[in-house]
């Protein structure tokens, strides 16, 4: 089934290096010009959205009104939540970087995180687009036996779960 994961526009934190998890921040004015760019460019699928304001605005500045869920969320970092990437201890990095065996203090488990998503991408029955975050895209490649990080403003095209079909990234 042909799925479009669209990652939201560039916030403040994402400029900074910053973990941005459940904080609601808005998009920067790039965020929001990444966010235009895609209209006219995604297909009239139905559209879902995280419940977070960047991923509900990016949806919205790309010309879709989004059924919000907060399924489709980014991982909760808890007190490493505003963390600059650089400052993380080294172990918190390797298991981001490995993307397994991530637990945050005060924050989700990697693999409820990837549970959430999951099981919200095996209910759908019909292709969709999904207007997300960076963890949640990153979790799909992985379960599609890619990796990779995308940038703010991105779209990949999968047919979940069997494979990337195109990427899409934003002109910068």
């Amino acid at each position: 089934m042909e799925l479009w994961l669209v990652r939201h526009g560039e916030t403040l934190w994402n400029r900074e290096g910053r973990l941005l998890g459940w904080t609601d921040l808005p998009l920067t004015p790039e965020g929001e010009a990444q966010a235009r760019a895609l209209k006219g460019l995604l297909p009239p699928l139905p559209a879902f959205s995280s419940d977070l304001l960047r991923a509900r605005r990016t949806a919205e500045l790309a010309g879709f009104r989004p059924e919000a869920t907060w399924a489709l969320r980014e991982i909760h970092f808890g007190a490493l939540e505003g963390a600059l990437w650089e400052a993380l201890e080294p172990a918190y990095k390797e298991a981001l970087l490995r993307f397994q065996g991530f637990h945050p203090p005060g924050g989700e488990r990697l693999e409820d995180f990837q549970e959430r998503v999951f099981r919200f991408l095996e209910g759908l029955k019909a292709p969709a687009l999904l207007f997300t975050h960076g963890g949640v895209v990153r979790a799909a490649l992985r379960a599609l036996g890619e990796d990779g990080l995308v940038p703010p403003g991105s779209v990949l095209v999968v047919d979940w779960p069997r494979r990337v079909l195109d990427r899409l990234l934003p002109q910068g």
